[in-house]
This record gives C-alpha cells, structure tokens and sequence, in this order.
C-alpha cells in the first residue's frame, strides 16, 4: 500500500526541490510539476464507464470517469499540490483542512475544516508534501472517515519511515502515494534529508 515513484523526471524534479538555493518561485512550480506526476499514478484505478463518441472519421469508443475526486490539501503547505493536480482532473472538488504541528508535542492541532455536510465524492486524495511524524496525515484521514468518505489515498512528496508506520497502522487501508522515502525524522520532528520546511520554502516565509 506505500507506493514509492520510480519515475525519472519525479526523481529529477526532486532532486532540484531538496537544493537549498532553489528560490521561492522555482519550488512551487516544482511541487506543482511533482504533484502532476504523482496524480497520475495515484489514479491509475479510477473507475470507468465505456462510451462511443464521434471522430472526424468514425465512431471511436472510449471511457469517462466515473469516480468523483475530492481533493484535500493539508493547509497550508499542502496549497502547492493543488494546482497541477486539479490542472489533470479540473472537475475535482476541492476542500480544505487547517492543521498545524505543535513544535512541543510533535502532534497535529486543528484549526479549521471546510468540508460539504455530507460526501459528495467517491475518491478522496489528501495532498501534503510531507508525511513526516504523520501525525496530521492520520488526523485528516480520520475527519474523511468520520465525515463518511470511503476511499481515501494519501499524496505527498517526501515521507519518513516514522510517518509511513503512524498513518499505516492507523489506516492500513490507505494508499500511500510519494516521490520518495527518506532516512529518518531527526530530534525535531524533521524528514532528514529531506528538503526543509514546504510551506516555508513556497511562500518564502523561512
């Protein structure tokens, strides 16, 4: 269920993302460029329905989604990934969970949920370049749940081998989709190497 990307330009975007003299403008349009590819694979199993349409020279047949998308992005590194996602599947939903980490106790704190009264989607994608501690990753899965989403995957870009266990072991039946997996989380609750802080890095805020 931890599905690491083995794609060449993920793995040459990335490597351009971790470069600490990597400006401000450059790094979102790279997350935006990753989060393109990433969707691509995460999706791989949407569902569809066969149709016929017409081409300039016949009658083609061919398929349309079936699944609704609901995207979730983390807030607010997690803004980043929406854009070259929804730029694939512009019908997508999109909502928004505020959660930041407590400095102190490494654990998420919520501050903000804007989700429909029920579901209205089949698929929900949670976006949020790290999965580090996974502490935020496995609070949003559980609001989806609660809320009544029924298949729920996670997209990131980096990930620590800490947070892979906390989300899975809390909710082994999401997929894990991300560009690669790190070392460790060093004393402070950071993926080493790992690229620094996301939301710092895109809105020039570190």
């Amino acid at each position: 269920m931890v599905f690491e990307s083995q794609h060449p330009l993920v793995k040459h975007k990335l490597t351009l993302m971790r470069d600490k003299n990597t400006k401000p403008k450059k790094f979102r349009q790279l997350i935006r460029e990753i989060s393109m590819l990433l969707c691509y694979e995460a999706t791989a199993d949407l569902h569809t329905t066969p149709i016929a349409v017409e081409s300039p020279m016949g009658t083609a047949q061919g398929v349309e989604l079936v699944d609704k998308v609901g995207l979730i992005p983390v807030l607010r590194a997690g803004l980043g990934m929406v854009d070259g996602i929804w730029e694939m599947m512009p019908g997508a939903e999109v909502w928004h969970i505020g959660l930041y980490r407590d400095e102190q106790t490494l654990k998420p704190v919520s501050y903000y949920n804007k989700l429909p009264t029920l579901p209205t989607v089949q698929v929900c994608l949670v976006l949020d370049p790290m999965l580090a501690t996974g502490g935020s990753a496995t609070a949003t899965v559980d609001l989806l749940k609660k809320w009544g989403a029924r298949r729920v995957k996670f997209v990131g870009i980096l990930a620590a081998p800490e947070g892979i266990a906390r989300l899975q072991g809390a909710h082994p039946d999401v997929p894990i989709h991300i560009a690669h997996i790190d070392s460790h989380l060093n004393e402070i609750g950071y993926i080493v190497p790992g690229l620094g802080d996301a939301g710092d890095r895109q809105f020039g805020t570190a």
